[in-house]
């Protein structure tokens, strides 16, 4: 990742899921400091604010299948609109989340940049869900379940067909990292979808450095580079306690560190994001905080 420009770019949706507070996730990365520590690693840091995002109590939730669609597509098709112009500007844009559902909309802004210029994204997932629900098979309804799914091309046209193309990404240059916590209808997604899945049997077993080198070479395979979707229930609730959907047996600390740091290292990165902070069930701002220390690894930051 050669440049020296980061654009952070707020998304404070939590639409996409049932248990509110992670509206407030931007807001506690930058109380974290993400600015001035992201600029302690000689980086130019241009704060865009934070995009328009209705509040739930404002609007029905509407299908059941779908939560809040309307809403969800709005505001990931706003946010595909600021990506794509930091990228235009030789910005890489850093998303700070709200939910998962955001991430249709980087993605989307991201791959249609680079489409653009006839070149194609790859993507690394690090999550302990799959994300691949769509409304037929979601046991909830909540988006934040389909994000994944959505730009692999599958789910709702208004989300799917953001920037007027689908799929956002090739299934064979999309990896996930961390799987623990798949629902039954969506296993059967997975396996046939094409993605790399990795659960964390395939790092307890192999370790997370073999993981993360086979995930680096898939999501760089005949691509421009890829983009990084950092849900911090990729952690463990006992370094992560506040996030959206919290699953035991996660990526330890330094797991985390390392996976980013190898990210880093591939310098393939086109841009990053990083969703499902919730400070309302965090213990003193700790999961806002060690999702700062994870961008700064990402970005570069050494132990020497």
């Amino acid at each position: 990742m050669p440049h020296s420009h980061i654009a952070i770019i707020g998304a404070p949706l939590d639409l996409g899921q049932g248990r509110r507070g992670v509206d407030m996730g931007p807001s506690a990365l930058r109380v974290a400091n993400l600015n001035g520590r992201v600029r302690s690693l000689g980086y130019e840091v241009d704060d865009l604010g934070n995009i328009p995002v209705e509040q739930a109590e404002a609007m029905p939730e509407g299908d059941p299948r779908a939560k809040y669609l309307p809403q969800i597509a709005l505001a990931c098709e706003t946010l595909a609109d600021r990506v794509e112009r930091a990228l235009e500007r030789a910005y890489v844009p850093l998303v700070v989340g709200g939910d998962h559902s955001v991430a249709i909309g980087t993605v989307s802004g991201v791959s249609r940049f680079f489409q653009k210029r006839q070149k194609q994204i790859g993507l690394i997932w690090l999550d302990a869900h799959a994300d691949m629900n769509t409304p037929d098979s979601s046991p909830s309804g909540n988006i934040h379940g389909m994000p994944l799914a959505c730009v692999l091309g599958m789910g709702p046209a208004e989300l799917t067909g953001i920037g007027g193309y689908k799929p956002k990404v090739a299934p064979k240059n999309t990896v996930i990292v961390g799987l623990r916590a798949v629902d039954d209808k969506e296993k059967e997604f997975v396996r046939a979808s094409g993605v790399h899945a990795y659960t964390m049997r395939d790092i307890d077993e192999r370790g997370l450095r073999a993981v993360m080198e086979e995930a680096i070479q898939a999501a760089s395979d005949g691509t421009t580079g890829f983009h990084v979707s950092l849900d911090m229930d990729f952690v463990d609730p006992k370094d992560a306690p506040g996030v959206g959907t919290a699953v035991r047996g996660g990526a330890t600390y330094r797991e985390a560190h390392l996976a980013m740091e190898m990210l880093c290292d591939s310098r393939n990165a086109t841009s990053f994001e990083v969703v499902e902070v919730n400070p309302v069930i965090d213990e003193t701002n700790r999961t806002a905080d060690l999702a700062v220390e994870l961008v700064m690894s990402g970005l570069g930051k050494r132990i020497l």
